[in-house]
This record gives C-alpha cells, sequence and structure tokens, in this order.
C-alpha cells in the first residue's frame, strides 16, 4: 500500500486517467474529488460490499429455485422438429 500526505488543494494521478483531489480537511473529515472515466466504477468501500453481498446471494440458487425451475421446463411443450 502507498501512503501518502497530501494538504487541500493538491492531488494524486492514477494511471494515465484518475486523479483523486483532496477538496477539503475539516478536523477528521477528508472531502476527495474523483475525476476518472465512466467505465471506470468508483464506489465508497460500504457500498462495494454492499453490491458484493447482493451479487453473491443472487448467483446462490436456491433448492426450491431449482426445483421449480426444472418443473416449469417438464411442463413446456415438446418443440416440433421439422425433417
Amino acid at each position: 500500500m502507498l501512503v501518502l500526505s497530501r494538504k487541500a488543494g493538491e492531488s494524486i494521478v492514477i494511471g494515465d486517467s484518475i486523479t483523486v483531489n483532496v477538496l477539503e480537511i475539516r478536523g477528521d473529515l477528508i472531502r476527495i474529488g474523483i475525476d476518472a472515466p465512466r467505465n471506470i466504477k468508483v464506489h465508497r468501500h460500504e457500498v462495494y460490499e454492499a453490491i458484493e453481498a447482493a451479487n453473491k446471494e443472487a448467483a446462490t440458487a436456491s433448492v426450491d429455485a431449482i426445483s421449480d425451475f426444472a418443473q416449469a421446463l417438464g411442463e413446456m411443450p415438446a418443440s416440433k422438429q421439422e425433417p
């Protein structure tokens, strides 16, 4: 991990396309601005963790969901194949 000290008004450049600007320091609160291309996702850590948890939950199929899906497939009419 790289640790840097910056003052208000100073910035950090990441790669060729990301700039992190220190906007304001007030007590133990630091306001930062992040300039990044639209294709790069930028989230607060707690939001990122919530997204990851929701994705994992959505990707985990329950036994009931699989059973319902299998039953629905079994109820579909057989497709007609052309000779």
